[in-house]
């Protein structure tokens, strides 16, 4: 395992290297979906069973000069080649960087499989630990501190509000675009519950929502880690879920 430690840190790679795409995966038959955001960047929502229902998951990539950036993994492994070819089929390039956001299997399940493929995988120290700790795949390098990265002509920075969804969720900001990838620590505006709460802090979820929302104002996208993600409201609607869970035990 290898540590950057700088706070702030410019990672630089230097690389040889809409209608939704649906691509058959290895699992069930189900799809990968990939469909245009904006300029460069594309979401792609891959699937797998949780509590014997199948549940969407969605990811992001980002084209640059110097190849794509992807934000989390596939949940189900089998997912992880069909994407990475279909990525290449459609844009004739390599990923070269993946940052996962925390330690869950939705986010950290294909680590392994890219770090086999060349990609350098990047999660903070803290999600390393619960990755170790939980039995999950780990990436190949760690951050300490809320960090910003830059390959190509593409700059983003990963941060670290607080606990939520889970003690080590991140939010990655692209600050040109005015993108902010929530993952699991925000809930989409269709989602009728905080989901998922095995390991969460609801608590200090909303407090955590409102550090993001302070950081970032009046982003044009807003990417939750499940479900539709075609609305700015889904950081208002978190709160909303979690105001609504926090009332209903104090019943």
């Amino acid at each position: 395992m290898k540590s950057e430690n700088l706070s702030l840190l410019t990672v630089i790679l230097f690389c040889v290297c809409s209608s939704p795409l649906k691509v058959k995966s290895q699992s069930d038959g189900e799809k990968i979906t990939i469909s245009h955001l904006v300029d460069n960047f594309y979401i792609y929502t891959t699937y797998n069973s949780y509590q014997g229902t199948l549940v969407p998951s969605n990811g992001m990539y980002a084209l640059t000069d110097s190849g794509v950036i992807m934000c989390d993994t596939p949940w189900d492994t089998t997912q992880v080649r069909p994407l990475l070819d279909s990525i290449w089929v459609k844009h004739h390039q390599k990923v070269v960087l993946c940052v996962s956001t925390h330690f869950h299997d939705d986010r950290t399940g294909g680590l392994e499989i890219l770090r086999r493929e060349g990609v350098k995988t990047f999660t903070t120290q803290k999600t390393d630990e619960l990755c170790a700790k939980n039995g999950e795949k780990r990436a190949e390098f760690v951050f300490v501190s809320d960090t910003t990265f830059k390959v190509g002509q593409c700059s983003f920075e990963a941060f670290y509000p607080g606990e939520g969804h889970s003690p080590d969720n991140i939010v990655i900001w692209f600050p040109k675009e005015k993108i902010l990838y929530g993952g699991c620590l925000v809930k989409s505006v269709v989602a009728s519950s905080l989901g998922n709460l095995s390991h969460a802090n609801v608590g200090a979820w909303a407090s955590t929502i409102e550090k993001v929302q302070a950081r970032y104002k009046s982003p044009n996208f807003i990417i939750p880690g499940h479900q539709s993600w075609k609305s700015k409201q889904a950081l208002q609607h978190t709160l909303k879920l979690i105001r609504r869970n926090t009332s209903n035990l104090k019943k």
